[in-house]
């Protein structure tokens, strides 16, 4: 039984993840024992070629294993889609355009085996050039919803009070949500909770796992561990995701009571 599971979702990002597992394979502790699972959602006819040569890719590590869903399974029915198989201490729920520079996965792990009450954690989580990114947050009300979708350039003292900016990034502590870019769970508390609620298609399942973690355990943030995302906050940019993040909105609202502010 390996230590760590891990999954990321692919949809048409092959080589976005190929940096992600080389980064993982290259920085995690050989003591580590780990089985990395890429879930396919967006194999095509169309980019056959491109997927066949990152699944030589794949196979070149032992630990690591590619699996074609077949369809856009969405974000976090791809990540349930090894729930039943997955046999593990610790499971890890990682974006496809996140890099490893240390070896945040150990650190996570041993934080973990020291800390039975704690159930999930979250790592530093910063961008290319080393300044965190503001993937900390407070229960999510309608209010701050709105703020950040529509009026990014107000309410400033409320935005950072929700984006946790004024708590003590040195020292552990626990997190209402925390975005699902990086994510280190333990895999029994993951198969209780019956992974992620899979009717969100896309956004805030992460919010939703994170509030049902809080309810049984704690999510905490652990600064000894730092990984780097290349956040593209594509929801702002595309009609489509923005639909799929209204959508999301209007269903987590619906399934934990609209709190306005």
């Amino acid at each position: 039984m390996p230590k760590l599971s891990a999954t990321i979702v692919a949809y048409n990002n092959y080589s976005d993840i190929q940096a992600a597992l080389a980064s993982i394979e290259k920085h995690t502790d050989k003591s580590v024992s780990k089985k990395i699972y890429i879930v396919d959602n967006g194999a095509s006819v169309s980019n056959e070629m491109e997927r066949r040569k990152f699944i030589r890719f794949v196979n070149q590590f032992d630990d690591a294993e590619y699996i074609n869903a077949h369809r856009n399974l969405g974000f976090g029915k791809g990540h349930n889609y090894v729930l039943p198989f997955i046999d593990s201490t610790y499971h890890a729920i990682i974006n496809p355009d996140i890099l490893l520079e240390h070896d945040a996965l150990k650190a996570i792990t041993d934080y973990l085996d020291k800390n039975p009450d704690v159930g999930m954690c979250i790592p530093n989580i910063t961008d290319q050039s080393g300044e965190r990114l503001s993937v900390y947050r407070e229960e999510l009300t309608v209010f701050d919803m709105f703020v950040r979708m529509f009026c990014k350039g107000l309410f400033k003292k409320r935005q950072a009070r929700h984006t946790m900016q004024y708590q003590n990034y040195s020292e552990p502590f626990q997190v209402p949500f925390g975005q699902g870019s990086f994510l280190v769970i333990r895999t029994d508390l993951l198969k209780e909770l019956n992974g992620f609620d899979d009717r969100f298609f896309m956004y805030l399942e992460d919010a939703d796992l994170c509030k049902r973690v809080n309810q049984k355990s704690k999510l905490m943030y652990l600064p000894d561990a730092t990984v780097i995302h290349k956040w593209e906050q594509g929801s702002h940019k595309d009609k489509t995701l923005f639909k799929y993040h209204l959508q999301s909105m209007r269903y987590y609202f619906k399934k934990w009571g609209i709190k306005i502010r």
